[in-house]
């Protein structure tokens, strides 16, 4: 990773990886998918990190904040390479390449949440997951053109993204609250005038 900076997300910077550990540059072909493989190790690494990355203050936050915390920590850790993140993510873009990536976006959600200390046994745990990898992503995106100081308006950015899925999350509960008690109502209303239900 140390000549990605300099050469992308490429067989180049593999080389020169090969030839810092003492291999030969052919020892590249170990790496089927060339470029997609420093991609992924990237990814990965990364993920795994944040378990030692991440140190929670000691009062006591929410599932949320941590959630915030974790993304945004894993969104920093791009920073020494956003100006090729561009690359990555059109490698991750090619039709081979695409459930890969998108398997590996839905384990960093996952590991988020979990580190976060989510515990939700039913349909929220697919929805957080699914929304927290929407918001990741498109701010990953946002962070490749962001030209402000350390980074502010892609944190400002995200916590919108944050703001606008509680929102909706909110609205949609509402709606099955709503949904329930009109079903409800409904079937009692045909009870009443003696339809079997």
């Amino acid at each position: 990773m140390a000549h990605v900076p300099m050469h992308g997300f490429t067989t180049t910077a593999l080389s020169h990886g090969a030839r810092d550990a003492g291999y030969l540059d052919a020892s590249v072909n170990l790496f089927p998918k060339g470029a997609f493989d420093l991609v992924k190790y990237h990814l990965i690494t990364q993920r795994l990190a944040l378990k030692d990355r991440v140190q929670f203050p000691e009062q006591k936050l929410g599932v949320g904040a941590k959630v915030r915390l974790l993304a945004l920590q894993r969104l920093w850790a791009n920073k020494s390479i956003i100006h090729r993140w561009q690359e990555a993510l059109a490698v991750m873009a090619q039709p081979s390449n695409i459930p890969t990536s998108l398997a590996e976006l839905a384990r960093l959600s996952d590991e988020i949440w979990f580190l976060a200390g989510d515990t939700s046994v039913d349909t929220s745990w697919y929805t957080k997951r699914a929304s927290l990898s929407a918001i990741y992503s498109s701010t990953e995106v946002f962070m490749t053109q962001d030209k402000s100081a350390d980074f502010a308006e892609t944190e400002r950015f995200f916590d919108r993204r944050l703001q606008e899925s509680r929102a909706v999350g909110g609205a949609l509960a509402n709606m099955g609250q709503w949904v329930n008690f009109t079903g409800h109502a409904s079937m009692n209303v045909l009870r009443s005038k003696g339809v079997r239900i």
